[in-house]
């Protein structure tokens, strides 16, 4: 009864903790927004380690909970519409942004999958200038090459916040890539069938690459 008792607190406090953490980071600074948000994402990597290996669907819960909330789906979800965004009803856009976003939770958890004992460092930048910019990250671990990804955030001219929108992993856009496979496929077979195909794909297992 005692061991259930202070497991139960243990969650109760690692929720908490992750609620000021994700309270407590500063969204009108690019800069201050992804280190802070990288550093979390990558200690719950670090620390959920068991949960993942035993169950890889754990991944999304990480994403969803520690990178999610920082990431502008909707923008990211239009810029794959692209032009065609003008052939579609607000019912359809809100459902590709809902498919899009949790396909894009198993992206970035497929490309984060084998970050674990690694600690990460944002690169110095200017002071944005505009309301989009790149944040340089690097990830450290001994022994081994630093890996080096970018963050491509924009800013809320309403609400003067900065979400991400893109990660670039060695050289490799994740939008560009999502744009490139799905663009193609909303001309051929319509919104309507990518957004089934999408659910369809979210639906199954996520499998961690070797």
């Amino acid at each position: 009864m005692f061991k259930k008792i202070a497991l139960l607190l243990g969650l109760m406090t690692s929720m908490l903790f992750s609620l000021v953490a994700q309270a407590e980071i500063n969204s009108s600074d690019p800069y201050a927004l992804v280190d802070q948000a990288a550093q979390q994402t990558f200690a719950r990597l670090k620390s959920d380690q068991a949960q993942v290996k035993s169950n890889p669907d754990h991944l999304r819960v990480i994403i969803r909970e520690e990178l999610l909330p920082y990431v502008d789906n909707r923008f990211a979800a239009y810029k794959v519409l692209g032009n065609q965004i003008k052939q579609t009803t607000p019912a359809q856009r809100d459902a590709f942004v809902e498919v899009f976003t949790e396909y894009m939770v198993s992206s970035y958890a497929d490309a984060l999958a084998h970050f674990d004992k690694q600690t990460v460092q944002v690169q110095p930048g200017k002071v944005a200038d505009s309301n989009i910019t790149a944040v340089n990250v690097s990830v450290k671990e001994a022994g081994k090459p630093d890996i080096f990804l970018e963050f491509k955030l924009r800013k809320n001219n309403k609400t003067g916040e900065w979400k991400a929108f893109d990660m670039v992993a060695e050289g490799i856009s994740l939008l560009s890539a999502k744009q490139n496979e799905l663009g193609g496929l909303i001309r051929q077979n319509g919104i309507d069938a990518v957004i089934a195909q999408l659910r369809e794909h979210n639906a199954k297992p996520l499998v961690i690459k070797s």
